[in-house]
C-alpha cells in the first residue's frame, strides 16, 4: 500500500512578503519552476493585497494563499509610538501564526520528501524557521542585494555570547553554513524576536544551529550553506569574494508582460508589447484610452512613479506634493504623467484638486485618469507596464523600489 508521501507530488512552497517590487518577482519565478516541473506542486504564499495575482498564476497552475497581514506598516503615522509598537507586535504574532497554519497544512500530513522545498524572500524569514521545523529545504531568493546589514557590534556580541557557535561558523567546512551566510543575510535569525517565536511556538532551539537542550552548536547535524538567488545582472552588481559560496547571481527576473496591467482586458491585448511585434497601431482598453492619447504628443512628458512610497509613509502631505508639481509646470514647459499607485490619499488630493479647477463633466477622477493643471499633469490611479510606457516619456522619475 502506498503511503501518503508516495501518493503526493513534490511541494515547491513560494513565500514572499512585501510590496509588489518584493513580491511579484518571486511569484514570477514560481510561475515559470511550475511551468517548467509538471512534477511538483507549486505554491505561493503572500499578503492578500496581492490578490490579483492570484488568477494569473492559477492559469500557470500556481496555486495562491493569502496571508492577512498588510505588506507594509507605515512609520509615519498619527498614533503615538507605543501604540504603533504595539500594533506592530500584534500583527506580527498573527501574520507568524498564519504562516505556521499554511505551511503545516502543506506539510504537517505527512512526512517531507527530498524533492520538498521552499523559496523565501529577505521579507520572509519566518520560511526560514519553517522549513527546519518540517524538515524541508530551504532556498533564498531576491530581485535586489539584501536590503539592510548587520549593526556594527553584532559580531562582538555574537563572539562573546556564543563562542563555540561563533567558532565553528569559522571554521565550518567548505559548502557548509559558515559565518559569511550569517553576516551575509542571516544575522537577524539571532535576535531576540525570532529566537522566541521559535522556541515558543515551533519547539525549536532559539538561537539557529545550536541543539535545544544542551545550547551548544549541532555538530552532528550542520546545514549546508543555502542557496541564495539574487534577481540581478552580474553587469549591474559583480558577486564579490566575500560573499558566501552559494550565491549565484541570476540576472534579472522580469514579469509577464499581461501581469503589469492593471486590468485584465489590456493584458488580453499585450502582444503588441512583445519584441518583435509588426504591429503599427497600439490598441488599449477604454480605461487606458485618455493616457494614451496624452503620452502621443509630439513632446513627450515626464513620468512620476512613486509605487510603494506612499503606503511606506514617506508621502505625508500627498497635497503639498501636487503643489510642488503645479509650480514646476509654472515655471518651465514639461508635462508630467504621475501614477498614484492607489495610494489613497494622493487619490484624494488629486479628487480635491479636481473638484475645485475642472468643470463639472471632467471632475470625476477614475480609472480612467483625469488631467489636472490646464491639460499638462495627467494623474492616473492604475498602472501599465514600464517598458512601454517609458518609450513614451522623456524622463522617469521613481522611488527605485521596482
Amino acid at each position: 500500500m502506498e503511503t501518503e508521501t508516495e501518493k503526493r507530488k513534490p511541494v515547491a512552497l513560494f513565500m514572499a512578503f512585501g510590496t509588489k517590487g518584493d513580491v511579484y518577482p518571486i511569484a514570477a519565478i514560481a510561475a515559470a519552476f511550475a511551468y517548467d516541473k509538471k512534477q511538483y506542486h507549486v505554491v505561493l504564499v503572500t499578503h492578500s493585497a496581492h490578490e490579483n495575482l492570484r488568477s494569473h498564476l492559477e492559469d500557470r497552475h500556481v496555486a495562491f494563499l493569502p496571508i492577512k497581514s498588510p505588506p507594509v506598516l507605515s512609520i509615519h503615522t498619527e498614533t503615538e509610538e507605543s501604540t504603533f509598537s504595539l500594533q506592530k507586535r500584534i500583527i506580527t504574532r498573527e501574520h507568524r501564526q498564519e504562516c505556521y497554519s499554511v505551511v503545516e497544512g502543506i506539510f504537517g500530513n505527512c512526512p517531507s520528501m527530498e524533492g520538498d522545498f521552499i523559496v523565501i524572500n529577505f521579507f520572509a524569514l519566518e520560511g526560514w524557521s519553517l522549513a527546519e521545523h518540517f524538515r524541508v529545504r530551504c532556498v533564498v531568493a531576491s530581485p535586489y542585494v539584501i536590503p539592510y546589514s548587520a549593526p556594527s557590534s553584532f559580531e562582538c556580541r555574537f563572539r562573546k555570547e556564543l563562542p563555540l557557535l561563533y567558532e565553528y561558523l569559522q571554521e565550518a567546512p567548505t559548502n557548509k553554513v559558515c559565518w559569511k551566510d550569517v553576516i551575509h543575510w542571516m544575522w537577524p535569525l539571532f535576535t531576540e524576536s525570532w529566537g522566541s517565536w521559535r522556541s515558543d511556538d515551533l519547539n525549536l532551539s532559539p538561537i539557529p544551529f545550536t541543539d535545544p537542550v544542551t545550547g551548544l552548536p549541532s555538530w552532528h547535524d550542520w546545514p549546508p550553506s543555502p542557496l541564495l538567488l539574487y534577481g540581478f545582472s552580474n553587469e549591474i552588481v559583480e558577486c564579490p569574494d566575500y560573499w558566501p559560496s552559494h550565491v549565484h547571481v541570476c540576472g534579472f527576473w522580469f514579469l509577464p508582460i499581461e501581469w503589469q496591467f492593471a486590468c485584465n482586458e489590456c493584458g488580453q491585448i499585450s502582444a503588441f508589447l512583445s519584441p518583435g511585434s509588426t504591429r503599427t497601431k497600439e490598441k488599449v482598453c477604454a480605461a487606458h484610452v485618455k493616457l494614451q492619447c496624452f503620452l502621443g504628443t509630439m513632446v513627450p512628458p515626464v513620468f512620476i512613479g512613486l509605487s510603494s512610497a506612499g503606503s511606506l509613509g514617506f508621502l505625508e502631505h500627498p497635497e503639498a506634493f501636487l503643489k510642488v508639481i503645479q509650480i514646476v509646470l509654472e515655471i518651465t514647459d514639461f508635462r508630467f504623467v504621475l501614477f498614484s499607485s492607489g495610494y489613497e490619499p494622493l487619490d484624494e488630493a488629486i479628487q480635491v484638486v479636481a473638484t475645485k479647477t475642472l468643470h463639472f463633466d471632467q471632475r470625476q477622477y477614475n480609472e480612467e485618469g483625469v488631467c489636472l493643471f490646464d491639460g499638462r499633469l495627467f494623474c492616473f490611479p492604475s498602472t501599465v507596464p514600464y517598458n512601454w510606457l517609458f518609450r513614451k516619456c522623456l524622463a522617469a522619475v521613481h522611488h527605485g523600489g521596482r
